[in-house]
């Protein structure tokens, strides 16, 4: 699909979250220091508290009703003669991508739907990956212990500067693992 779409998510830097506990939280406070520090930044979050708009925004400011409505039209029309079938998450995921290059921003800071390996935010190539603390949940679909939640999580890292606040030595682990695969370096903050 992003192929499909011209990779809008390669046309501005990222910021990759996930984790457990805290990703809306870590997210909202990321994209409001860039804001504060003079940078266009969007923000990607899921899911919705009211209404829809909400998961996206650019320096706090949601997507209006008439730039989702052009955008979710502008993908179906593309996916008309493709053999795609993307998720509603998928979707929603194009949208704000799509939105973030159109409105040329500096950064984009991206939540992860779900776990992270496998997740539709993971075409991101991320300036730094950021993972909140680890604990047991959606285990029918990224495992029933930390150690493979861990590591579905530890899929946002690519070759870049990762930061986490999590103690568990059995994640940290999984995390550092993967850093020395990737050539990526690890900095756990306390929280």
């Amino acid at each position: 699909l992003m192929e499909l779409l011209g990779h809008p998510e390669l046309k501005y830097k990222t910021i990759h979250v996930t984790g457990t506990n805290g990703k809306g939280s870590t997210c909202a406070f990321i994209a409001s220091a860039l804001h504060k520090a003079g940078y266009k930044t969007g923000l990607y979050t899921s899911p919705h508290l009211i209404k829809f708009n909400e998961r996206i925004k650019i320096n706090g400011t949601e997507i209006s009703e008439e730039k989702l409505i052009e955008l979710t039209e502008l993908i179906k029309n593309k996916l008309k003669n493709a053999k795609l079938q993307p998720t509603f998450f998928e979707f929603t995921t194009a949208i704000a991508f799509l939105y973030f290059a159109e409105q040329k921003i500096d950064y984009g800071v991206i939540e992860v739907g779900m776990g992270g390996r496998l997740d539709a935010t993971n075409v991101i190539k991320p300036e730094i990956a950021v993972i909140t603390n680890i604990g047991l949940e959606h285990t029918e679909h990224l495992g029933d212990t930390i150690p493979k939640i861990a590591f579905e999580k530890a899929g946002i890292i690519k070759s870049c500067p990762v930061v986490t606040a999590e103690n568990n030595q059995k994640a940290l682990d999984v995390f550092e693992k993967k850093c020395k695969e990737t050539g990526s370096r690890l900095t756990k903050v306390d929280n």
